[in-house]
């Protein structure tokens, strides 16, 4: 694998890649492992009991993001719509479908390399570390604005 020199990706007042992972033709690695759940105890924590909060909380969060430029004053907030779509269809084993789309959307707001099969595996076998691993990558851009 080869790399690019890492501009930084600072997009309005973020940094997107605060750790300056080196680029490669196909994208970056994430922050974090993702089996370093442990790390974040509260996270992985309510991602094993409540997953629907947690997943919750980053599509806000994201989504404030890519819609305002800025973090989510909230931090996600507390039970959203979301939150809700995605405890009813994690009641009938789907929840892992709206994971599986948010790490798509995720990893290509970031810049990381994978695809939709990785995408998959990771949010139908380890839900709580998959939701650790985006939440702490989105929280590394939101720390960056240095006010959060």
């Amino acid at each position: 694998m080869s790399y690019q020199a890492n501009p930084g990706m600072s997009v309005a007042g973020g940094n997107r890649n605060v750790k300056n992972i080196p680029i490669g033709a196909d994208g970056r690695d994430w922050s974090n492992g993702f089996c370093g759940c442990l790390s974040e105890p509260g996270t992985c924590l309510t991602a094993t009991c409540c997953p629907c909060i947690t997943y919750g909380r980053l599509k806000h969060r994201h989504a404030h993001l890519n819609q305002q430029g800025t973090p989510d004053p909230e931090h996600g907030g507390c039970c959203t719509g979301d939150c809700m779509i995605h405890g009813v269809l994690t009641s009938c084993g789907f929840g892992w479908i709206l994971q599986m789309m948010l790490r798509g959307e995720i990893r290509s707001r970031y810049n990381i390399s994978g695809g939709a099969c990785g995408d998959c595996l990771a949010a139908a076998c380890c839900m709580p570390c998959q939701l650790t691993q985006e939440s702490r990558e989105i929280e590394l851009e939101e720390q960056s604005f240095g006010k959060y």
